[in-house]
């Protein structure tokens, strides 16, 4: 059921308020631009919406 446990992958958890600012934790997709996170691999960061690909 969804909601009943945190997510790492929920987007509350890619950001922060440091000194009263919004701060991204996670790098944006070079392509897509700001807003569309690159998804973190054992091996690779990737784009789930244009499929760019980075080795880690």
């Amino acid at each position: 059921m969804m909601g009943d446990s945190p997510n790492s992958s929920a987007k509350w958890s890619k950001y922060s308020i440091e000194d009263g600012k919004l701060v991204r934790k996670q790098e944006f997709c070079p392509k897509c631009g700001p807003g569309v996170f690159l998804g973190v691999h054992s091996d690779r960061k990737t784009c789930g919406r244009c499929g760019h690909s980075e080795s880690a």
